[in-house]
């Protein structure tokens, strides 16, 4: 039997170009959204060029180890195995995270997320993010802050080893005489805290599709991408209550809890807010006009 390696150097072309439209055509032929980014994106990456190589080198020779990688990668994505779990990177907010299967990949709806807590960010903020997986939320919070601190929790030990290797990537490592400004801890929700601690802003991308919507996702999100980052129980409401009820407790007087949704679950999740007592309820709309996060500042009972 022919190895994969042999077989590789056989049947594709060694040109940049011509590797190419190997890649394009078999992704297509597999059905796979966006072929012919992928494939650019995959050799891209395979031979460590940029998008310009295609247009400006496409006659570069490609070596064997090269081929064989794109070949290997290409049989991946067409698998539907997300690009960004072949690479193991994801750009967010300007940065580049590591991702692998044990986290969501971070997506540009989330930067309204992100952008809409900058806004009212201000130096030396102690910052919580609840179910903070690869981490991407509170790592790009801190690094475009001066002097804020935070803690990212979540259920999954593996999860939080990706936010830790993301933090030493994106903030740096710190020595025995600084302080972190990032810490991740194991558990659920404020379970994971320490005592009672106060935070000026907590913020959250939690589980929020319904269980009997996950089975329709494309098989990208349903097969690939972990099920408890996903699934929000029978309504998608679940985490919100959760998070809702408890977060008064470990926000400062004024504090703000800040929560990424659904596109239909904008006046919900606004109800369950008002409910609990928080003021300024506002909802604020992805690029595509889809209602995408939810933000409230919390009223002290000494304030009420």
């Amino acid at each position: 039997m022919r190895s994969q390696s042999a077989y590789a150097r056989e049947d594709v072309k060694r040109n940049y170009k011509e590797l190419y439209e190997w890649g394009r055509q078999s992704l297509c032929s597999a059905e796979i959204p966006e072929a012919e980014l992928n494939a650019r994106l995959l050799l891209e990456w395979c031979c460590g060029t940029d998008r310009n190589a295609l247009l400006v080198h496409g006659s570069r020779a490609v070596s064997v180890e090269e081929c064989d990688r794109y070949r290997q990668a290409i049989a991946q994505r067409s698998r539907r195995i997300p690009l960004q779990y072949i690479t193991g990177e994801q750009e967010f907010m300007g940065l580049t995270f590591l991702v692998n299967e044990n986290v969501l990949i971070p997506r540009q709806d989330t930067e309204i997320l992100v952008e809409e807590v900058l806004r009212n960010l201000h130096d030396g903020m102690h910052i919580l993010d609840l179910c903070t997986g690869s981490g991407c939320i509170l790592l790009s919070l801190l690094h475009y802050s001066n002097a804020s601190t935070g803690i990212g929790t979540d259920c999954s030990e593996p999860a939080l080893q990706v936010a830790r290797q993301n933090a030493a990537r994106i903030l740096g490592e710190c020595t025995p005489e600084e302080k972190e400004r990032a810490v991740f801890a194991q558990g659920d929700l404020f379970e994971a805290l320490d005592g009672e601690e106060k935070f000026d802003i907590i913020v959250s991308n939690p589980p929020y599709i319904r269980t009997n919507v996950i089975k329709t996702l494309m098989p990208e999100v349903r097969d690939y991408e972990p099920l408890q980052a996903l699934d929000g129980r029978e309504d998608g409401l679940f985490f919100y209550r959760r998070i809702i009820g408890q977060a008064g407790a470990h926000l400062q007087g004024g504090g703000m809890l800040f929560l990424e949704i659904g596109y239909d679950q904008g006046e919900d999740v606004s109800r369950l807010l008002r409910e609990a007592g928080y003021r300024q309820v506002e909802i604020f709309k992805d690029y595509a006009g889809n209602d995408r996060v939810v933000q409230g500042t919390y009223r002290s009972i000494a304030a009420k």
